[in-house]
């Protein structure tokens, strides 16, 4: 059955009816140009994506380097690897909980910007461990680098980006953290492991560098009062041959009717629980995927196998893999839709991309900043349940058992995607929010 958002216009959707859109000839005469500086905006920011996909792996190849260590003070026993493992999520947690309030109180940008700290001092910490204590502090610091930027960096994509590109760019921040995992797997075969955490420095320092020169997102300056500034931004943004008039009005209009801060009572209104429960389960269900822990004890796994190649070679292989799966993913959401994709791909492709563009696309402005943060939260806290129980569920029952798991959970995910999800293919995110408001269906129905 067709989904209420891929239907004709309706008056629902009608936001700002004073003033009627672009026609698609001047969208397309525009297109090009105003989407170039986007793009720029997003490479930039999606740097720390990069760094966090890089931090996450960061154990596949130490883990199995470290276990053999001739020093006593950095040998890990099973049970510190499966610390030394499951730390960065739990530090990924309490960036997701910092978000809550960096996201709107710094704003999405410069909360961005503020994560390379812990990433830069996490980093250094592991190049020059000395012992356990260094080498779990640097992935706590790193783990929160990367809960703060999972929370902070699509809805910054999504808020400057247009409705035509939202989907390709917001498929960007799963695509480069896959592309720094393989990074790392790729490192793994040439550099030790202390040269490794070196290497993680060049993308934060590059991020921050770009970053310096990006504007802040239109929607959050408009929040803040600060309407000339975000005006500029804007125009920035699009390019100074375009006309952004009807757009400025678009997401002033918004923002206005919205300027005041969620209170508990409107809280249990369904256009605004609605959306943020639907990204909170596909956070959940994401990470009960088995994600996390496959990507963290990758090389491990793959030595307890029977296969041909060398451990490391496989985990590059896989790391190759998952970055062609979301390329293809970026490339097509835009076409087919996010909800088709949710079906018929696997996870590179569909629960791992969609699901980050989603929670952008859907969380309703008053509360995006704190709601994202929320479900960067309950995702990586679920992370750390799954990372830290993994090795020792393997060594107690067997590889297979989690995987069975997994493979239920996708099955659950199946249902959860049919009777939940919506399709938001096309759509501003001031039109996706009229809809959750008008409330012509529930999606939790």
């Amino acid at each position: 059955m067709q989904e209420p958002l891929l239907g004709a216009e309706a008056p629902d959707y009608d936001t700002f009816p004073e003033k009627p859109p672009p026609s698609p000839g001047e969208r397309t005469r525009v297109g090009a140009t105003q989407n170039k500086r986007v793009f720029l905006a997003t490479f930039a920011a999606v740097l720390g994506n990069f760094s966090f996909g890089y931090g996450l792996v960061y154990t596949s190849p130490v883990i199995p380097a470290l276990e053999h260590s001739l020093d006593p003070d950095l040998s890990l026993t099973k049970t510190q690897a499966s610390w030394f493992g499951s730390v960065f999520t739990l530090g990924a947690a309490a960036g997701g909980l910092s978000a809550m309030v960096l996201n709107d109180l710094l704003g999405r940008k410069l909360s961005i910007m503020f994560s390379a700290v812990p990433s830069a001092a996490g980093y250094a910490l592991m190049a020059g461990a000395r012992g356990l204590w260094m080498l779990l502090l640097g992935r706590t610091l790193t783990g929160f680098a990367g809960g703060l930027t999972a929370a902070c960096i699509p809805v910054y994509v999504s808020e400057i980006a247009t409705p035509g590109v939202r989907g390709a760019l917001g498929a960007t921040p799963q695509l480069m953290a896959v592309f720094g995992s393989l990074s790392l797997y790729a490192l793994g075969l040439l550099l030790p492991w202390r040269w490794l955490a070196v290497a993680g420095e060049g993308p934060v320092l590059v991020m921050i560098l770009l970053l310096s020169f990006m504007p802040n997102s239109p929607r959050f300056l408009l929040s803040r009062g600060r309407d000339s500034e975000a005006m500029r931004a804007l125009a920035w943004l699009r390019g100074a041959d375009t006309d952004i008039r009807w757009e400025f009005e678009q997401i002033q209009d918004n923002v206005r009717r919205q300027s005041s801060r969620m209170s508990w009572a409107e809280a249990r209104d369904p256009h605004m629980y609605r959306p943020i429960l639907i990204a909170l389960l596909m956070r959940f269900l994401q990470q009960l995927t088995g994600i996390t822990p496959t990507l963290v004890y990758l090389q491990s796994i793959f030595d307890s196998t029977a296969v041909l190649l060398p451990p490391k070679d496989d985990a590059a292989i896989v790391g190759a893999v998952r970055l062609l799966s979301v390329l293809i993913a970026a490339l097509t959401m835009d076409l087919a839709g996010r909800k088709i994709l949710l079906f018929v791909s696997g996870y590179a492709m569909g629960w791992g991309p969609i699901t980050w563009l989603l929670m952008s696309e859907i969380l309703p402005l008053r509360a995006r900043g704190v709601a994202s943060g929320l479900c960067v939260l309950v995702s990586w806290l679920t992370a750390f349940a799954l990372t830290k129980s993994f090795l020792l569920v393997v060594n107690a029952f067997g590889l297979q058992v989690p995987f069975f798991f997994f493979a239920a959970i996708c099955l659950v995910n199946l249902l959860f995607t049919g009777c939940c999800v919506p399709e938001t293919k096309g759509r501003s995110l001031e039109q996706i929010e009229s809809f959750f408001r008008t409330g012509r269906r529930s999606f939790l129905r």
